[in-house]
């Protein structure tokens, strides 16, 4: 039997995922309901600045037009070492998706009123990925019961390690 080239072998393997930026605050305001991998195009400058983890969250969402998925107001700072060529930090840029994940993202955000929010910005391999999230939106009350409930749990953990 014929084994493949050990440079086959290699690509077989796990790839490495090194986080880039996290959209903390995104957790905090929306709901989470389902979470998306998508790719993210990007130009020369852009892969510079984002394995710098020169990159900001803020205000940031997805839409789908034509068919395809724009990711919205993110910054990537451009890149220092970079010509004058560089990049537009706050550009529309697509997210890579499969045709049936882009319909049931449109139903999902036109039927039923969810938002498409980049839950982090990631290294997967050589590409970078978008972690997309379809997110329903909380209310004021809904985030201080959840505040609630995350300062009871700390509290219970506190008063039963004090009975160790």
């Amino acid at each position: 039997m014929l084994r493949p080239p050990p440079i086959f072998e290699k690509m077989s393997d796990e790839r490495k995922i090194k986080t880039v930026a996290t959209n903390r605050k995104a957790r905090h305001d929306y709901e989470i309901v389902e979470t998306y991998e998508a790719g993210i195009e990007l130009i020369g400058s852009e892969v510079k600045s984002l394995r710098a983890a020169k990159v900001s969250f803020k205000d940031s969402f997805a839409q789908i037009k034509n068919g395809q998925v724009i990711l919205l107001n993110l910054h990537i700072a451009p890149y220092d070492k970079a010509s004058h060529y560089s990049h537009e930090p706050e550009r529309k840029r697509r997210l890579l998706l499969h045709k049936q994940e882009i319909r049931k993202l449109f139903q999902a955000t036109e039927i039923q009123g969810f938002s498409m929010i980049p839950l982090s910005i990631y290294f997967s391999g050589p590409y970078a990925k978008v972690e997309l999230a379809l997110a329903r939106g909380k209310r004021k009350y809904d985030k201080r019961a959840a505040i609630a409930e995350r300062e009871a749990k700390i509290d219970i953990g506190r008063i039963y390690r004090r009975k160790q």
